[in-house]
């Protein structure tokens, strides 16, 4: 189980980041989504020196708190995946034949391989043979009832030149937003009625009495147009604002998207 573990753990980080500094030079590859909803993979060679010697790749972070905190697994050869990422492909293609087999040679594909998405055909992998749809036990999907108009529902998010936790710029193209990730996105007539200026500068606190203050400063506060009640910064700047408790049900990934806070104002415009 730890190695099955491990190597989804590893398939998020091994597609997309670069080795380490002092790891054998070694390809990655990126998945694509098109614009017919389909996932292709290709290969990504990084041009740049890494900043620091001492720069770590989260394969590598990874490694290093499995090693420390783990017993020694012959099935789990970490230091030999942490070198060469092919080895981590190698692996994911015999766990997963029928989306990856012959990962590392089909990775110089033009345009990459497509990985299959049964529902693109209308075939429902369930077992009525249709898709199924899922009732919610719950329309808030937090721990605050949305009874307190001035308790809103943080959504954070990423930026397009950002890949998971990997931030490559400052130019969020897809949202207007240049120069800074310490944005909050709110609806102008709540910014309004909250006495909070354009431009101004706010701080965040996460709505919970459960004896831990979670709280940040110095975000920018733009109108943006997002449902009443609403608003929106990015990860993975807000981590801290989310509870450590308050994850889905069934994934138990955090819930980065509903999270009750107060917005104050620290500074107007």
């Amino acid at each position: 189980m730890i190695g099955l573990a491990a190597l989804e753990r590893w398939w998020r980080c091994s597609v997309v980041l670069r080795p380490s500094a002092g790891a054998r030079a070694s390809c990655c590859c990126v998945p694509i989504a098109d614009r017919h909803g389909v996932r292709h993979v290709r290969a990504s060679r990084g041009k740049y020196k890494p900043a620091s010697p001492h720069l770590c790749s989260e394969p590598r972070i990874v490694t290093k708190i499995a090693k420390a905190s783990l017993l020694p697994n012959g099935r789990v050869p970490w230091d030999e995946w942490v070198g060469d990422y092919a080895l981590v492909r190698d692996e994911i293609a015999a766990i997963f034949p029928a989306d990856f087999r012959n990962f590392n040679a089909r990775l110089d594909i033009p345009g990459g391989f497509a990985r299959p998405v049964p529902a693109r055909d209308r075939r429902w992998e369930t077992d009525t043979g249709r898709a199924n749809f899922k009732v919610p036990q719950a329309l808030n999907a937090s721990f605050d009832e949305g009874n307190d108009p001035d308790i809103l529902r943080l959504i954070t998010l990423r930026s397009n030149d950002q890949f998971n936790t990997t931030v490559y710029g400052y130019d969020d193209r897809l949202r207007g937003i240049h120069g800074s990730r310490m944005i909050v996105m709110m609806n102008r007539k709540d910014r309004e009625r909250l006495g909070i200026e354009k431009d101004g500068t706010a701080r965040l606190t996460t709505a919970v009495d459960d004896g831990i203050n979670r709280s940040m400063g110095g975000f920018q506060v733009i109108d943006y147009d997002l449902p009443s009640g609403t608003i929106a910064a990015y990860y993975p700047e807000c981590n801290a604002l989310i509870p450590l408790w308050h994850y889905s049900q069934e994934s138990k990934t955090p819930a980065a998207k509903s999270v009750p806070v107060r917005i104050a104002v620290e500074r107007q415009r």
